[in-house]
C-alpha cells in the first residue's frame, strides 16, 4: 500500500499535470469509489471547477477547488494515468476525469479499494476522514513526550500502534519495520512499555526513513507504480522489510519474518531484542 513518501511521489507529479485545468467532465465506471457524496453530486459538484492546487494529509492527496476539495486514498493500488479523450478505457480505470483540453486523468485501481470524497473546502480538516489523523512525521510537536501520552495505554505491540494513523499520519507497514530496526526495538514489545529515549528514537527514525524515501521517490513494492510507470526507488535502501532471505546489514544475522496483527512484519530477532531480553542481560552486568 502506497505511504507518506509515495503520496508525495504521485502529488509530485500531478502538480507538473493539472494545476490550472478545468474539469469538463467526470466519468465514473465504478460507483463504490466514491465515498461521499453521491455520485450525482459528486460529478455534479466537479465539473467546470479548476484546480487550484494539490497536497497531502497523511495518505491522502487533496486537490483543492476555489470552494471545495477533492481528497483521494489510493489504498493498495491506486494510480494515475493520462491519456487523451478518444483513447481505449483500461478495465481498471475507473474514474476519469476530463479537462477542457480534451486530456484525460484516469484512476486505475486493480482492486477497486480506492476511496474519493469530495468536501467543502473550509470542512477539510475538520471532518472525517482526516479530522482523526495524527501528526505528521516533520511536524515539528512531535516528539518522544507526544508518543508516550499516545502509547501510555496501548497494550498492543508497537509495530501495530505505529500503524495507526491517529497517532503518526502516513507511516504503512513497510515504513514500520524500517523505523524499528534503526530504532533496535522488538516489533512485538507493547507499546506501553516503551521508555522516553525509545520513543525519541521513534521520532528521529521516523523523520529519517520517510525523509530518505521521499528523496529517492517511495518505495516500488509489487505493482505499486506512482504515475505513468513512475518507479521509487528507496527498496534499494531498505533493511529488513522483505528481506528474509538475507542478512542483517549490522549483525549478519537471518532476517525473520512473523505476522503481527495480520501485517507480514521484518526484523532481526539480535539487533532488535525484546523488553525481557534487555532487561535480563542489563541484570546479568549488575
Amino acid at each position: 500500500m502506497p505511504e507518506k513518501p509515495e503520496v508525495l511521489t504521485v502529488v509530485s507529479a500531478l502538480k507538473t499535470k493539472i494545476i490550472g485545468k478545468t474539469i469538463k467532465d467526470v466519468l465514473v465506471r465504478w460507483d463504490n469509489i466514491i465515498a461521499s457524496p453521491s455520485v450525482l453530486e459528486f460529478k455534479k459538484g466537479l465539473v467546470g471547477k479548476t484546480i487550484r492546487s494539490i497536497t497531502t494529509r497523511g495518505k491522502f492527496i487533496i486537490i483543492f477547488f476555489d470552494e471545495d476539495a477533492l481528497l483521494i486514498h489510493l489504498r493498495m493500488e491506486g494510480k494515475f494515468f493520462f491519456r487523451k479523450k478518444g483513447d481505449e478505457y483500461n478495465k481498471h480505470e475507473h474514474i476519469i476525469f476530463t479537462f477542457e483540453d480534451d486530456e484525460q486523468m484516469r484512476f486505475h485501481d486493480v482492486r477497486k479499494f480506492g476511496k474519493m470524497y469530495l468536501i467543502p473546502k473550509k470542512d477539510v480538516y475538520n471532518v472525517l476522514p482526516l479530522k482523526n489523523l495524527g501528526m505528521e512525521f516533520d511536524d515539528k510537536k512531535l516528539n518522544g513526550d507526544y508518543l508516550m501520552k499516545k502509547f501510555a495505554r496501548k497494550r498492543l505491540p508497537i509495530k501495530t500502534v505505529l500503524l495507526d494513523q491517529s497517532i503518526i499520519a502516513g507511516i504503512g507497514n513497510i515504513y514500520a519495520d524500517e523505523i524499528l530496526y534503526l530504532s533496535h526495538i522488538n516489533p512485538l514489545d507493547k507499546a506501553y512499555n516503551l521508555d522516553i529515549n525509545e520513543c525519541n528514537d521513534i521520532v528521529d527514525n521516523t523523520r529519517t526513513v520517510l525523509s530518505s524515501a521521499i528523496k529517492l521517490g517511495g518505495t516500488t513494492i509489487k505493482s505499486f507504480t506512482s504515475s505513468e510507470g513512475v518507479h521509487g526507488l528507496f527498496q534499494n535502501e531498505l533493511h529488513v522489510h522483505g528481506k528474509t532471505c538475507g542478512e542483517c546489514p549490522t549483525c549478519g544475522g537471518k532476517i525473520l519474518k512473523i505476522k503481527i496483527g495480520g501485517r507480514g512484519t521484518y526484523y532481526c530477532p539480535c539487533c532488535q531484542k525484546s523488553k525481557e531480553e534487555k532487561n535480563e542481560k542489563n541484570e546479568n552486568n549488575l
